[in-house]
């Protein structure tokens, strides 16, 4: 029955969206972490990405990993501007202790700029934490 299933909550893993210099480009852009900020790995990392707003979506963008340190990150993907006006999600499924967790991240559609960064310890740079 649905009351016996039982879902742990996900603590300390973050998507983070950070509005970094490209030098090959030599432009700023907004780029996409997922941080483990837990004291112990975890393994078998998959996130799934999309944009989204009403009948406008864009294709879903799949990461892997084998796993994440503890007090470490990982960047995911670049993101267009044209991506930040819309709701962009993160699905993130892994394994901690041989539990399986997930989450949804969400960034809503144009709140993602350099006025609402904030400062991420884990990185030790400026940016943005999904909700």
């Amino acid at each position: 029955m649905k009351k016996d299933i039982h879902i742990p909550e996900v603590t300390d893993i973050y998507i983070a969206l950070i509005y970094e210099y490209n030098a090959d480009f030599k432009a700023k852009e907004w780029n996409a972490y997922i941080l483990n900020d837990k004291n112990v790995p975890i393994e078998l990392v998959f996130v799934v990405s999309k944009g989204f707003d009403g009948d406008i979506k864009t294709a879903a963008m799949r990461h892997s990993m084998a796993g994440l340190e503890p007090k470490s990150f990982a960047k995911l993907e670049f993101v267009q501007d044209e991506v930040l006006k819309l709701n962009n999600e993160f699905f993130v499924t892994f394994y901690s202790k041989g539990v399986l967790f997930e989450k949804r991240f969400l960034f809503k559609k144009d709140t993602v700029t350099e006025n609402n960064t904030i400062k991420i310890p884990l990185l030790g740079v400026k940016g943005i934490l999904a909700s």
